[in-house]
């Protein structure tokens, strides 16, 4: 199994490390930077030396080294900094996205394509109509990372163990994504039961806000990405049909068509295998149409 990361920086290097701690493949890193894939290859091939995992990490600035990969993930582009939002970095990163394009058709067109590359949910869209690929083999990383916060901070107003909490988050990668308290339980026993109405909606907001407060502390997010990564990799390469929030192109689920956005999904050996479709009340879907309408005036923009 080999696996690419396009983009070998703080989040890209992240995706690596997890991908190859749960032993999933070997990896290749590239990046237009001379020396910096190469170095991080080295860094984590050490502690995976330590470690006794054989997956072999391998840094690279000629992308004719992904031939053969099974996955490419899209990390490469400019990040958020303090004060930006995803949509600022539109037309710097769609241009960065569409040169990778051009190389996935060359050398890897028939790989798992994850994209992590903010705004994520229209350069999902530009991946997929780019490569003029299977929606089921091209999807955004988004939703994982957003359920992951939302995750920690069910831990936080609760005090149960996060292994017994489970939570969805859809929409947009965001300012209109939507926690889905309904759709979220501790040890099977509906959130609700655990929170009050105001502990709901601080829950919701703090999970939309608390990007960017970690990107206002220390530059950027890390380690959740690259894990949230590694899980979906996983769940697919496994074939283990887990039921994940991923940026996934519609084609009439929730009543839109010809965009991507954030929903569960069931990822297994042919990739997104399924959408779930759940029944949100009209708040929910409030919510859910205007990152919608985010997204596509997004698109809108982008010269595909």
């Amino acid at each position: 199994m080999k696996i690419t990361v396009i983009g070998a920086g703080r989040v890209g290097s992240s995706v690596a490390l997890n991908c190859s701690m749960r032993e999933l493949g070997d990896i290749l890193l590239l990046d237009i930077v001379q020396g910096l894939p190469q170095g991080e290859a080295m860094d984590i091939n050490h502690q995976l030396a330590e470690r006794g995992i054989d997956c072999i990490v391998q840094g690279s600035n000629n992308y004719q080294e992904m031939k053969g990969s099974e996955f490419v993930v899209v990390v490469a582009g400019v990040g958020r900094k303090p004060g930006m939002t995803r949509m600022d970095l539109l037309k710097t990163n769609a241009e960065i996205v569409k040169d990778i394009c051009n190389k996935i058709k060359s050398y890897a067109q028939n790989s798992n394509i994850i994209v992590v590359t903010n705004p994520l949910d229209p350069l999902t869209y530009l991946v997929i109509k780019s490569l003029e690929g299977q929606r089921t083999k091209i999807m955004g990383m988004g939703g994982m990372l957003d359920l992951s916060r939302f995750k920690d901070h069910i831990r936080t107003v609760t005090g149960i163990s996060r292994d017994s909490i489970q939570a969805m988050v859809i929409s947009e990668h965001g300012e209109n994504m939507l926690p889905l308290v309904r759709f979220s339980s501790i040890g099977g026993i509906p959130l609700s039961h655990f929170i009050t109405a105001e502990q709901s909606e601080n829950l919701i907001n703090k999970t939309k806000k608390i990007a960017a407060e970690v990107i206002s502390l220390k530059g950027a997010t890390v380690y959740a990405p690259g894990n949230a990564v590694s899980t979906m990799v996983e769940s697919i390469l496994k074939n283990k049909r887990t039921i994940l929030p991923v940026s996934a192109l519609l084609e009439g689920e929730y009543g839109y068509n010809d965009v991507c956005i954030g929903v569960p999904c069931v990822l297994g050996s042919e990739g997104i295998e399924r959408i779930i479709e759940i029944k949100l009340n009209e708040d929910e879907m409030k919510v859910l149409d205007l990152g919608v309408q985010s997204v596509r005036e997004a698109i809108k923009t982008l010269s595909i």
